[in-house]
């Protein structure tokens, strides 16, 4: 196992395809039954509410189910977690395919949700196992490049999926994925957690390890910088049907193609990030980018709210709002994952946590005030953004020294 204070002579391709994977479990289960949910509604004849509730309540269960994870993964170790939340992903993925009411849907996409949370948890606290502050920057970025090919490749194959078998195949696909990335990291996964973090953890509570965890003001700040800005894609997430095929008239069957190529951006602007980190450190980066993030969101209100040259501005500057999530989540990840490695897989759950909640939250609120144009949106994330950046910039990075 590599040292964390050491650096890799070359890239873990292996580990990282891996994790990867296991990581996009989550994306994978929100972005392929997108273009289905119509179709869902109605061969369930469920109200529009109740297939509202299919997206709330996987989200619902990937904010709880990473509290449990994170302190298991401390006190158990890395691998056996990942395991018991892939073979959950598995069943509940079968559940959901021989679904017949929404109801059932409605709680067996909430057990899904606990199941695929595990892989990103538990994935974060492998890297920082194995890699210093800056180096554990860079993975995430890389993990991300896997993770993000998601959102580009799971609505064109979950249409494709509805084309061809229906909507219950897509549920049984994501089985058959479980059921691939589990055997791998059954065979593949090396355990990672030192065993200090093991000691640590067994002496503590996981109650209260979240507890003294809360107290860190650094913590807290990279936390909510990191959730408040997942929280613009989430509610981008939730608004980009209405939005591109409601709002804009852009035909369904192009959808896929307008949520990929802004998941390009966020994947593109991962790489860049990855590749700046060999001349600035993590929190150089976040300094800059969340005042860059916050100009865009600004810009993004404005023609929003003007109308200003409708969906050719609105759509750009949407692009760029969302690549600067690859700027700035895999580096407030790995800030949070600095100030107490000890409690690496506590930590990464209180990140995740935070991130699905703030989602949740800011998707809904975009809903609530929904009245036919992007304005919701805009000003959800605006707010999202400036809440990001205050955290970042008042808790989180250090204090330069006063001069003399």
């Amino acid at each position: 196992m590599t040292s964390a204070a050491s650096k890799p002579d070359r890239t873990p391709w292996g580990l990282v395809i891996l994790l990867g994977s296991l990581t996009a479990m989550g994306p994978l289960a929100i972005d392929m039954y997108l273009p289905s949910l119509p179709t869902i509604g109605g061969d369930l004849r469920a109200t529009a509410s109740q297939t509202q509730a299919t997206v709330s309540s996987f989200l619902a269960g990937m904010a709880l189910g990473q509290f449990l994870y994170g302190p298991a993964s401390d006190r158990l170790g890395r691998k056996g977690p990942i395991l018991v939340g892939t073979a959950i992903f598995i069943a509940a993925s079968a559940a959901c395919a021989l679904a017949t009411t929404p109801e059932q849907l409605i709680v067996g996409r909430f057990v899904q949700a606990l199941g695929a949370c595990a892989g990103g948890v538990v994935s974060r606290a492998v890297v920082r196992d194995r890699f210093d502050h800056t180096e554990t920057a860079r993975m995430l970025s890389l993990l991300m490049l896997i993770m993000g090919l998601a959102p580009i490749l799971a609505p064109l194959g979950g249409g494709l999926l509805l084309a061809v078998g229906g909507w219950r195949l897509i549920f049984w696909f994501m089985a058959a994925f479980g059921v691939a990335v589990g055997l791998a990291a059954w065979f593949r996964m090396t355990e990672s957690r030192s065993e200090e973090t093991a000691a640590h953890a067994r002496s503590e509570h996981p109650v209260r390890a979240y507890a003294e965890l809360l107290k860190q003001r650094r913590l807290l700040g990279y936390g909510l910088a990191g959730a408040l800005n997942g929280a613009t894609l989430f509610t981008y997430i939730s608004s980009s049907p209405e939005l591109l095929i409601q709002i804009y008239k852009i035909p369904a069957a192009q959808f896929g193609w307008v949520f990929g190529l802004n998941a390009a951006g966020v994947i593109g602007a991962n790489q860049v990030n990855r590749h700046l980190l060999r001349r600035r450190t993590p929190d150089q980066v976040l300094a800059r980018s969340s005042l860059v993030a916050v100009g865009f969101a600004g810009a993004l209100t404005l023609v929003a709210v003007t109308g200003l040259g409708g969906m050719w501005t609105v759509l750009p500057l949407l692009f760029a709002l969302l690549a600067t999530y690859g700027f700035i989540q895999g580096n407030t990840m790995a800030g949070a994952l600095s100030v107490d490695p000890r409690r690496a897989g506590s930590i990464s759950a209180l990140q995740g946590g935070l991130a699905f909640a703030a989602g949740a939250g800011a998707s809904a609120l975009a809903g609530i005030f929904h009245d036919g144009t992007p304005r919701p949106m805009a000003i959800v994330m605006l707010l999202s953004m400036a809440g990001s950046a205050a955290a970042l910039h008042l808790m989180a990075l250090p204090r330069k020294a006063p001069s003399h």
